[in-house]
């Protein structure tokens, strides 16, 4: 169990870290309004999710372990790329606007239910847990079902809880330039390219002994 509860710890802190739309929008809505007016928009995948892991698991679960196995090695090579962007992003500096129409437009975006509709209507949910959060999931539900328990828990409790810090920080960068911005992008790409290595490796493991 403690395997699968260090998994979705880093692989929930890993995802609120991935640079994606969402994040863009609590970037912006932070540096704005603070991070504590920004709170309830941190608790958006908790309602947004559900209906997206109930199809992704349903698919998942109509499909032979063996390409499970290689939907490992893709969620993998999935987050190397996120790695990359996320590198790309903390070299590129950040100029933010605010007199942009952009900005005033995002003001409208403050409740938990449009901030849920953000996260609902983005692919980024769809792809991870097609490629990378699902096959853990029935992997440790498949062992026994309070692992798969726990591995929620683990996600979602990381995932929430790197969104508030994210806030925080972000609201603090504002304060701070383009070096901090750096150096918290360079975290992520390795964090995100560290875990996409060992998806990667995993899943090369698991294919191989899936075929001999």
């Amino acid at each position: 169990m403690f395997a699968y509860v260090i998994k979705g710890f880093l692989l929930g802190g890993a995802a609120a870290a991935q640079p994606g739309p969402f994040q863009a929008y609590l970037m912006g809505l932070s540096l704005r309004n603070g991070w504590r007016r920004s709170l309830p928009a941190a608790f958006a995948p908790l309602l947004s999710d559900g209906p997206i892991i109930i199809l992704m698991v349903f698919l998942l679960t109509k499909t032979p372990m063996i390409l499970l196995h290689s939907l490992n090695i893709l969620g993998g090579l999935f987050l190397m790329y996120l790695a990359y962007g996320a590198y790309k992003e903390a070299r590129t500096e950040v100029i933010l606007d605010y007199s942009s129409r952009k900005y005033q437009d995002e003001r409208l975006y403050r409740s938990l239910g449009k901030a849920t509709v953000m996260n609902f209507l983005n692919p980024h949910p769809y792809i991870f847990w097609a490629t990378i959060a699902g096959p853990i999931f029935l992997e440790s539900w498949r062992e026994a079902s309070r692992m798969g328990i726990a591995f929620m828990l683990s996600f979602y409790g990381s995932l929430i809880g790197g969104f508030i810090l994210f806030l925080g920080i972000i609201s603090a960068v504002g304060r701070l330039g383009t070096r901090a911005h750096f150096l918290l992008g360079i975290v992520s790409a390795a964090a995100l390219f560290g875990f996409g290595i060992y998806m990667l490796l995993d899943g090369i493991m698991d294919f191989l002994i899936g075929v001999f």
